[in-house]
Parts: C-alpha cells; sequence; structure tokens
C-alpha cells in the first residue's frame, strides 16, 4: 500500500520534502559560527587596547634585550668607537661642552694628550710621528682635520688609520681657521681622558720622545700658548675699536697659532660666543689675521694666570715675510737641532730652563728620510 501511496505523489515532491531541514540547520550553525568568531574578535582587540598594552610593557621592562648594555660608568666615559659623526658646528660644540660639576673622578682615569693635526690633505712626517708614539698608546689620542675632499689611505695598523674627524674647508687668516681648530678640540673633549691638547700642522715634528713631552706637559701649571702686547702695525695697529667693549685695546694680544692647553681651556674656546663674532667681523685680511690673535685675547681676557705666554714648537721668522721659514733636506743637520734643543733659555713652572721647545715646523716632505736618519740619537725617538 505504501509503494501505492509513493507511487501517486508528484516526483518533484519526492525530491524537494527531505531536503528542506538539512541546508536550513546548516546555515543556521554557520551564522551562529560567524556571530561568535565576530565577538570573540571585538572582544580580544578590545581587551588587547584597554589592557594588554599594560601587561605588555611590564613584561619588556622586566626582560632586557641580549644586546642591550646596562647603564654604568663605563658607558658614560667610554670615547667614542669611530670620529665621523653627523652632528654640525652648534650640535658638536654644544655635546663637548659638558663638563662635570664635582672634579674628583669616580674612576681610574689615565689622562691622555690630544695630538690634533691641522692639514690640507696628506701627512708626510706620519712615519716620525709613528715612531714618536709607539709603545704609548694609553697615553695620546690623534684628530685629523683635513679638506673634506681628502680621503686619507692609512693601513690599518697605522696610529693615523680612521683618526680623521667630518672637516670643512679652513682658509688662511679667515675664521675658518679657528674654526678648524675648535672643531678638532671638541672632537677631543669628547673623549673625556683627554687632559691636554696640542694643535700641530702636517710639516710639524716633535723635538723630544714621547716620555719627555707627556712628562713636560702633565707636570706644568700653565698651558702653552703666546700671548703678547705688541706695539707696531703687526700687534695693536690691527686692532679694530668696533670690537669694544668686548674687547679693548688693552687686551688686544698676539701669538703662535700652534698651542698646547689643558681641558679646562679647551672648553672655554669651543664655548665661547663673546668673542667669536667680534674677531669675525673685524680681524679680517689682509688688516689682521685671526688665528694669531682670537685666542690669545680672549684667554688672556679670562684666565690670564694660567697661560705660561709661549708656545713649545719651534718658528723660524728670521727671513722675515709672511710666513716663516721652511726646512728642507738639507737644513737636517745635528747643529741644526743643537740651536733649537740647547741653545734657548725660557721659563719653565716659573724657573729657569734650558728645555723650550718640544716640536718645531715648518719641515718639506723632503727631510723626511735625513730625519729618521738622525731621529734615534739627535731627538731620542
Amino acid at each position: 500500500m505504501q509503494s501505492r501511496m509513493e507511487e501517486g505523489k508528484d516526483p518533484a515532491a519526492l525530491r524537494a520534502t527531505p531536503s528542506r531541514p538539512f541546508p536550513l540547520r546548516l546555515l543556521q550553525f554557520f551564522l551562529v559560527f560567524l556571530v561568535i568568531g565576530l565577538g570573540a574578535s571585538f572582544l580580544s582587540m578590545y581587551m588587547i587596547r584597554h589592557f594588554g598594552i599594560h601587561n605588555v610593557a611590564l613584561v619588556q621592562s622586566t626582560i632586557k634585550p641580549c644586546f642591550e648594555l646596562p647603564v654604568t660608568i663605563e658607558s658614560w666615559i667610554r670615547p667614542p668607537s669611530g670620529l665621523l659623526h653627523t652632528m654640525n658646528d652648534t650640535e658638536l660644540f654644544w655635546r663637548a661642552t659638558f663638563v662635570p660639576r664635582v672634579k674628583s673622578y669616580p674612576f681610574k682615569r689615565t689622562p691622555k694628550i690630544a695630538f690634533m693635526f691641522l692639514t690640507k690633505g696628506p701627512l708626510p712626517m706620519a712615519p716620525l710621528w709613528e715612531k714618536f708614539f709607539k709603545g704609548n698608546e694609553r697615553l695620546y689620542s690623534i684628530y685629523v682635520h683635513s679638506l673634506p675632499s681628502y680621503s686619507a689611505d692609512f693601513p690599518p695598523s697605522s696610529v693615523f688609520h680612521r683618526r680623521q674627524i667630518p672637516s670643512q674647508v679652513a682658509e688662511w687668516g679667515m675664521m675658518s681657521m679657528c674654526d678648524s681648530e675648535r672643531r678638532l678640540l671638541a672632537n677631543a673633549l669628547l673623549d673625556i681622558s683627554n687632559e691636554w691638547f696640542i694643535l700641530v700642522s702636517e710639516s710639524c715634528i716633535p723635538l723630544q720622545n714621547f716620555s719627555i713631552v707627556y712628562r713636560y706637559i702633565s707636570r706644568s701649571r700653565y698651558s702653552f700658548m703666546g700671548a703678547v702686547d705688541e706695539p707696531g702695525p703687526y700687534g695693536r695697529g690691527r686692532y679694530d675699536e668696533n670690537m669694544a667693549p668686548e674687547i679693548n685695546m688693552s687686551d688686544w694680544r698676539k701669538g703662535s697659532q700652534w698651542f698646547e692647553i689643558n681641558r679646562e681651556l679647551a672648553v672655554k674656546i669651543v664655548e665661547d660666543s663673546t668673542y667669536y663674532p667680534k674677531l669675525k667681523d673685524f680681524c679680517v685680511p689682509h688688516k689682521c689675521y685671526v688665528d694669531e690673535h682670537y685666542f690669545q685675547t680672549m684667554l688672556t681676557i679670562n684666565t690670564p694666570h694660567l697661560l705660561a705666554n709661549r708656545s713649545l714648537t719651534f718658528v723660524d721668522w728670521s727671513r722675515g715675510g709672511a710666513h716663516p721659514a721652511t726646512f728642507g733636506k738639507d737644513d737636517i743637520k745635528e747643529e741644526f737641532f743643537k740651536k733649537i734643543l740647547q741653545d734657548q733659555t725660557c721659563l719653565y713652572n716659573n724657573q729657569p730652563s734650558s728645555l723650550c721647545f718640544l716640536f718645531a715646523r715648518k719641515f718639506a716632505p723632503n727631510a723626511l728620510g735625513p730625519l729618521l736618519d738622525i731621529a734615534t740619537k739627535t731627538l731620542g725617538i
């Protein structure tokens, strides 16, 4: 009977009736799942936004990355790993003039001499300086300011390897020359172990071995910068009344460009903003040459009691002219150095001394060979 009843039904109805409940339930299931999923997602985002960040920060504050160094005194006193940086002069001078208010150091500090080479390019006397520095690595630092276009190629074994600082063009007699000297000082001040600062050029040579130089500099109560009140057209004659009242005629001084100063005076030179604009505007070639007057006058005004009022770099002006004598290979004889090293008298710590010069200039590149030949016997290098 059942088969006859089914035979009487519409075949289409027979096919559709049993399939209706299944897709409806499946659709309901998916809708419920979708609603639950979306709700869970929104709830998760809400929890993370309002609660999760604090928990993450808490975890991060207690877990330090393996590459992060702890903040110790060494992290403050460690010298820069490299001399190249992206600071401009304003930023560099600001950073370099950080001075601790507590004078005593809370760590063992070995004071160093910063040798600052102001050059146009190559250092023809580098082999002689290499001999001078050898074996004294903990007692010195080297900084080289050259033309920006010059790229040094010293080998990794050289003391001059990667010792160039970010430099700019320095023109003779212009304030840009003093800018380069301040730039050298500022870069050297970044190393807190540098206590004394010596400015030399590519034509300078050492006249004594490193031990004598270090002892002479470190035991001196004064910094070495010539600053004399020179009458006549090349001294007082270069003064401009527009420099007053910051600089008066009685303050005006002249001296050698090449100096040897301590850290206190180096900071004063780098931080100066009082005398700089006066010298820049009113001491210009060919009436006035700022590198012979700026630091000499400023330090005479501020710290005259700290100056020995002489330079440690021998220069021969006896031949006359706008530039000192240059010595070539034919001048390199023992008698020449005897005159510089022995036939001199000066004051050292207010006592008479015959050791007056530690460096000399100007030496031509062809003098290097003869200098190396006599370095050990005559100069003790």
